[in-house]
């Protein structure tokens, strides 16, 4: 597998506008739902956190879809153990983009939740996701800033280019989001159809942020608190992503602006 994932042909066979089943997952005594929703869970050496993201998701859920990066650790048998009809995904490639494209392409439900391994994401906040696609959203954005979201895990140089790299993909895309480089995503399987992922980083959370507006695609930001990693040190690096991140905002729009310059003429 590699990392890229390019949008389904018109009238493609994999189209992932699914029907609704005929049977409906009950959520809570008020509340069942009729789509499938895969979990996708990019993972390295994260046997440690493993127990904690596996007790926060939700039992209605269709599946889980662990991305294995390679991992020295026990991070595949724990997750068997923790829940045996997991589905491992081995990673052929490197880092987290890469990660989520293979997992994104081997789910069989037509919701996906992004979910990351660290323990900084709380599970049951996946049914404000799920709710918000259901009532008539493409992609359900989380954020730490929006009002009833928070971070216990973001250093003030993190929080300062967050907000930088946020307000520059508003100003350059017409987008209105509080949050950028946040992992904790949800969407209708479609999506994948309509946007191309092709980056490997942890910059894929931008180019999806940015594509996903720029395809005309219904957002809606759902309030999330990030807590701290439980276990281990994060892959991440402030300052070498953040300039990853630029980079890709700065390609997005070259490409948009020669797009227009084409189309014109």
């Amino acid at each position: 597998m590699s990392s890229f994932l390019r949008p389904a042909a018109t009238g493609q066979a994999q189209t992932a506008a699914v029907l609704a089943p005929d049977h409906f997952t009950p959520v809570s005594t008020h509340l069942a739902i009729a789509p499938l929703v895969s979990v996708v869970i990019p993972a390295m050496n994260e046997a440690e956190n493993l127990p904690h993201v596996f007790a926060t998701l939700p039992s209605w859920i269709h599946e889980v879809v662990l991305v294995d990066g390679n991992s020295t650790d026990d991070t595949v048998r724990v997750a068997r153990e923790l829940r045996p009809d997991v589905r491992i995904v081995p990673q052929t490639g490197k880092g987290k983009g890469d990660a989520l494209i293979a997992g994104f392409t081997a789910c069989t439900g037509e919701i996906i939740v992004m979910v990351d391994a660290d323990g900084s994401a709380d599970g049951s906040e996946i049914v404000s996701y799920v709710s918000a696609l259901v009532a008539g959203a493409d992609f359900a954005k989380g954020s730490r800033f929006a009002n009833g979201g928070g971070t216990d895990d973001m250093t003030p140089i993190r929080k300062l280019g967050n907000r930088v790299l946020c307000a520059a993909v508003n100003a350059k895309f017409g987008a209105r989001y509080t949050d950028l480089c946040y992992g904790y995503n949800a969407f209708w399987r479609h999506c994948l159809d309509k946007i191309t992922l092709d980056c490997t980083g942890f910059e894929v959370e931008t180019l999806m942020n940015i594509r996903v507006v720029t395809a005309g695609l219904k957002v809606q930001e759902i309030p999330s608190h990030e807590y701290v990693r439980i276990h281990g040190a994060s892959n991440l690096r402030a300052v070498r992503d953040g300039l990853r991140v630029l980079k890709v905002i700065l390609r997005e729009k070259n490409e948009r602006r020669a797009a227009r310059r084409e189309g014109a003429r």
